[in-house]
């Protein structure tokens, strides 16, 4: 049966060298390795193996207060050029940049926009990585905590959403409209259950969540009318200048920015 398995993935081997795809060759070839290992493992009278899957379920549940929300795994099994990393590396790298330069002003973080602006070109699924690595990497400079897989969920299903929404027309009312939307209610009801379980511990209860989320509001207020002002007046821009970048360097393949218009 292995021998079966490569003999049939050869061809598809071949083929990505044939295009140059030399990093998809040697990941699936490092696939095909692996399970030749486990197989010569099963027949030296190994039967019990310990997956990445196995790790991160025993992770969670040493660690009583982690609640994995984020899988972006079925991201890395995709071919994606060099071209489109460095894309989607560019925009998280600006979508943290944005919410550093207004590090003084509490909630008022243009974050959400540049996510939601970029995920009208890049889809929903670029969009959530987009989301969830900006939440990430600027909490370095914002510091990190149990908070952190909150926010980088929140910033995840901001784009993710929005990448589905927008994904045949926007205009400057709509991407405005799902700004504070999404900004105030999805981002804030998602980012507040960290702040509930840090505040009430193990005396969770009905009236300590409502208190927990009406005094959370005005703050996601404040960040949903930012992210609705900064996608107003910058908003279409924005996403021109990224659907010039995918056209004249044909990065998107599957998901072509041109074909998203302005309504």
């Amino acid at each position: 049966m292995l021998d079966i398995l490569q003999d049939s993935l050869k061809g598809e081997i071949q083929a990505f060298l044939d295009n140059g795809q030399k990093d998809s060759a040697e990941r699936l070839l490092f696939h095909v390795k692996n399970v030749t290992r486990e197989q010569e493992a099963i027949s030296a009278g190994f039967t019990t193996f310990v997956y990445r899957d196995d790790l991160d379920l025993y992770i969670t549940n040493v660690a009583k207060s982690v609640v994995k929300i984020t899988d972006i795994a079925s991201f890395e099994r995709k071919n994606s050029s060099s071209r489109e990393i460095t894309l989607i590396a560019s925009l998280i790298a600006l979508a943290v940049v944005s919410r550093a330069a207004f590090y003084l002003v509490p909630q008022v973080k243009p974050i959400a926009a540049v996510v939601i602006a970029s995920s009208v070109c890049l889809g929903a699924e670029r969009g959530y990585v987009v989301g969830a690595f900006s939440a990430f990497v600027s909490n370095f400079i914002f510091s990190q905590g149990i908070w952190t897989p909150f926010q980088m969920a929140a910033l995840g299903f901001v784009g993710f959403f929005a990448g589905l929404i927008f994904k045949k027309a926007y205009n400057r009312y709509t991407l405005a409209l799902y700004g504070f939307l999404s900004a105030t209610f999805l981002y804030g009801l998602i980012v507040d259950i960290s702040t509930v379980f840090m505040s009430l511990g193990d005396n969770i209860t009905l009236s300590g969540i409502l208190s927990i989320y009406g005094a959370g509001m005005p703050f996601n207020l404040v960040f949903g009318l930012t992210t609705a002002v900064f996608l107003f007046f910058f908003g279409e821009g924005f996403i021109r200048k990224i659907q010039r970048i995918d056209t004249k360097y044909n990065i998107l393949k599957d998901n072509k920015t041109s074909d998203i218009v302005k309504v």
